[in-house]
């Protein structure tokens, strides 16, 4: 009888994919004194690389808006790189929708931050995300289509 294998769990690689900025309205919109509203939206994706070799991308879209004017938009990607082996095969997808956007999740926050505030705007600070409960609501919005 063969021994068991160790799972694996490693981080190779977190980078920054994709990021751009978008300021339509700019210099003017600068002179409003409007709160403006802020919409985020966020999501999650994976792919295997290579045997055992997954990248894990969260991406957050920032739009925030003065009536119908554009402020600013914001869309970024984060990504990593992970090597996942000796997992059960309904072990992986938790694993990537859970585990490896929590790590990914932070890296991604400093990154709209800073880009928001490096084009004159104060900074939106993203909140924390329960990776587990999103996780659960895609899965039972998946069932539901089912």
């Amino acid at each position: 009888m063969s021994e068991a294998t160790q799972p694996v769990f490693q981080i190779q690689r977190v980078y920054l994919k994709d990021a751009s900025l978008e300021q339509p309205n700019s210099p003017q919109i600068f002179l409003e004194q409007t709160e403006p509203s802020v919409n985020i939206q966020l999501g999650v994706e994976g792919q295997a690389l290579a045997e055992g070799v997954y990248e894990v991308c969260v991406t957050a879209t920032v739009h925030t808006q003065v009536g119908e004017k554009t402020v600013f938009l914001v869309e970024c990607k984060q990504a990593g790189i992970f090597e996942i082996s000796g997992f059960e095969p309904e072990q992986l997808d938790p694993v990537m929708g859970v585990a490896c956007p929590q790590i990914v999740y932070p890296y991604l926050r400093s990154n709209v931050a800073d880009l928001i505030n490096r084009a004159g705007f104060p900074p939106v600070h993203l909140s924390e995300i329960n990776f587990q409960a999103m996780y659960e609501q895609r899965q039972m919005e998946a069932a539901g289509n089912a």
